[in-house]
């Protein structure tokens, strides 16, 4: 059976927006690439479960979110001066979407109304800096829930990962800030679905921290591995990081080096490197696991492709099927 693929992209070269096309799980192929939304930029997308689309949005030069119906119709946008979102999430529970403003340093959260449009509900400022040369303000890079169904936010500007109690109308209070090693620039964080451990991978130094998380909002470290081979010594930054649903293996993507690397999941939850395979692309800023969990698919926002990998669920390792489906800016993807 045909499965659908979201692409959320970048506008500045040739995208208009928000596409869609079909995946064949039966041959690991991509087909039928079709403009869904004309929005600028839609760099992040969030289904609900009634089939609503919460994305980065734009309007009038302003930045925020943007809603739209199951037919892809704009709802509308919640927009303030200054840059849009880079991270969206939905939390079903409560009927709220959290976003974060990478350069205002924000975590935000709306409230989503009957018919799906959304309205502000609540939003806090992080302050701070860090070593790197990316570093000169907070920066954050994720606002999603824990397995508990805390608020977590990941800061790249001040390597903090930030635990929120979330109130039923949306409002936040702060919990808990693990601090991660100075200057690596936490970008996104994974849940294990059976242990207590999380995974997060950090941007500016190449490596994912293991965390040991005890479910009331705090981390302690467990252990920090690369994401590069040794002898690799070029600029490189870090993307998007992925679980198996068995929960064996890992995977986070090298902007760079352009690869993905591939770990398996160790009795007590640390990571030991299985394999780095190149992507054949520049720029991997995102990949997804398919839902029947046999293939990854990447995309690249430079050379405008995306590659499919069969991925061998014993070994968790990837082999590719092909790198030419052309999808404009692609800078994330998701199924629907």
């Amino acid at each position: 059976m045909t499965q659908t693929i979201y692409f959320g992209t970048y506008t500045r070269r040739d995208s208009k927006g928000i596409y869609k096309a079909d995946f064949d799980p039966s041959k690991g192929e991509l087909a039928n690439l079709t403009l869904v939304a004309q929005e600028p930029s839609p760099t992040y997308l969030a289904f609900d479960q009634a089939g609503h689309l919460y994305t980065v949005g734009a309007e009038d030069g302003a930045g925020g979110i943007a809603a739209y119906d199951q037919k892809a119709q704009l709802l509308n946008h919640v927009v303030q001066e200054g840059a849009p979102l880079c991270y969206v999430a939905v939390d079903e529970e409560r009927s709220l979407v959290y976003g974060a403003n990478y350069h205002k340093g924000q975590v935000l959260v709306y409230r989503r109304l009957a018919d799906g449009r959304l309205e502000l509900a609540d939003s806090d400022t992080h302050e701070g800096q860090g070593p790197h040369a990316n570093q000169a303000s907070a920066h954050v890079h994720y606002a999603d829930l824990t397995p508990d169904q805390y608020l977590i936010t990941c800061d790249l500007g001040t390597d903090q990962v930030t635990t929120y109690d979330v109130a039923e109308d949306g409002k936040i209070t702060p919990l808990d800030t693990y601090k991660c090693a100075a200057g690596a620039g936490a970008r996104h964080i994974v849940f294990h679905p059976h242990y207590k451990i999380a995974y997060l991978i950090c941007e500016l130094n190449s490596t994912i921290e293991v965390l040991i998380y005890d479910g009331v909002g705090h981390f302690e470290h467990l252990q920090t591995i690369s994401t590069l081979p040794a002898d690799f010594d070029g600029a490189n930054g870090t993307a998007a990081i992925r679980l198996s649903a068995d929960g064996k293996f890992l995977y986070g993507s090298n902007r760079g080096h352009d690869s993905i690397a591939v770990y398996s999941i160790l009795a007590d939850g640390s990571l030991e490197l299985a394999d780095i395979v190149p992507t054949n692309g520049q720029n991997p800023r995102d990949f997804n696991i398919t839902p029947d969990q046999n293939y990854i698919i990447a995309v690249h926002q430079d050379s405008d492709n995306a590659t499919v990998f069969k991925r061998d669920a014993e070994t968790g390792k990837l082999t590719e099927i092909s790198h030419d489906f052309y999808v404009p800016e692609a800078v994330c993807l998701t199924f629907k």
